[in-house]
């Protein structure tokens, strides 16, 4: 592969990327809730069972410090609760609320309908499967975090 192909298939994959996170806060804002992408990618570590502000640190790629102030956002704005820690009496786990869930779900009723529209752009579900078959592939395993 030449570099100029390298650079588009680059360019392309981070377009689509940025686009879906655009339009999933997008979709997310319009079903009234409020869209930070931050909301999103913190959401996904603590579903199901909840997590350590530590936990959460470490999936976000950010401080301690970083992750206990957007939980005590969080907590603000009803999203997550704390909880104490079943098996650390030092620890209080952060688990989503009823309002986190539906947050949630929000953001993904958002993100089958962009996938929705790949399909039909790509002629079918079929080509949207084989999509994520050879995107898994090369995908690295971890957290699903932002590029601060």
């Amino acid at each position: 592969m030449q570099n100029s192909e390298a650079l588009a298939l680059t360019a392309a994959l981070l377009a689509a990327a940025g686009d879906l996170t655009r339009r999933i806060d997008e979709g997310v804002a319009a079903r009234g809730f409020e869209a930070r992408t931050s909301y999103g990618f913190a959401f996904t570590r603590l579903a199901p069972d909840g997590a350590t502000v530590t936990d959460l640190a470490a999936h976000l790629g950010v401080t301690k410090q970083a992750a206990s102030q957007l939980v005590d956002e969080l907590v603000r704005k009803g999203y997550v609760e704390r909880r104490p820690h079943p098996a650390d009496a030092r620890a209080r786990l952060v688990v989503l609320t009823e309002h986190g869930w539906a947050c949630t779900r929000a953001a993904e009723e958002a993100a089958a309908e962009v996938v929705a529209e790949w399909a039909a752009s790509l002629g079918g579900e079929g080509e949207v499967r084989a999509l994520r078959d050879r995107l898994a592939r090369i995908a690295p395993y971890g957290p699903i975090r932002p590029a601060w």
